[in-house]
């Protein structure tokens, strides 16, 4: 299948301009989180914002030489994000936002549209005991539903049914945020939506692995960012307007 792009409705109160992130032909604006350099791996390759690694087991992978990039020209607030993007067989990968400069990972400050792949991942990886520290006890060994793609990760599942194309095939995911109401598309079919901050989601980060990050969703304004999380990554078509 190809990527599809049935747009959604178009976001209130948003502008006509669209910011390109990324246009094929420029890395300008990215860097390393915490850094003023691009890290080792990423590439344009094929007019596509590459990272290029082998595949690492999810027990093996050192979180702390990890090659996570930010948009570091640009904080934003209130946004609609487009991306399309392609991961390998087995891959894992995130979209943050609202990311602050000064901790020690992404995980500390921003939320995720979780990108991975939902067919293989499990079969690749060992996931039972991380699984089960966070409390996901029900085969454990599989992904939770917190964890599959276009989730808003360890806090609202996505969709179970969705138009998600196979490792190696192009998908787009967009995400439209507002304080009132976050919404999550994969491939242009919506996927989930809440509401920043209100008492429900509290109540969730509140029991979720999140309980230990206090600054995790704390600020309403940061950067924007993908994640290397072991395997090879593709992205391209980026594009952002403020809301």
């Amino acid at each position: 299948m190809s990527c599809v792009d049935n747009k959604p409705k178009a976001a209130k109160n948003a502008t006509n301009d669209w910011q390109i992130l990324f246009d094929g032909t420029s890395l300008a604006g990215w860097r390393a989180f915490n850094s003023e350099t691009l890290p080792e791996g990423w590439s344009i390759v094929d007019n596509t914002m590459t990272f290029t690694r082998e595949k690492a087991d999810e027990r093996d992978y050192d979180y702390t030489k990890s090659r996570d990039i930010i948009y570091g020209s640009e904080q934003f607030e209130n946004f609609e994000l487009y991306v399309e993007w392609k991961i390998p067989v087995g891959g894992n990968s995130g979209i943050f936002y609202h990311i602050q400069e000064g901790y020690s990972g992404f995980l500390d400050t921003a939320p995720e549209y979780q990108i991975i792949d939902d067919m293989n991942y499990a079969d690749l990886n060992d996931l039972a005991e991380d699984n089960i520290k966070v409390g996901f006890i029900e085969n454990p060994s599989q992904l939770h539903p917190l964890q599959k793609t276009a989730s808003d990760y360890a806090m609202y599942p996505a969709l179970a049914e969705k138009n998600l194309n196979p490792a190696g095939e192009w998908n787009s995911s967009r995400i439209v945020y507002t304080p009132k109401q976050v919404v999550y598309y994969l491939n242009g079919e919506e996927m989930l939506s809440f509401q920043p901050n209100s008492e429900e989601w509290k109540q969730r980060k509140a029991t979720s692995k999140w309980k230990d990050y206090p600054n995790y969703a704390k600020f309403n304004k940061g950067y924007i960012g993908f994640q290397d999380h072991g395997s090879g990554l593709a992205f391209r078509n980026i594009k952002i307007r403020k809301l």
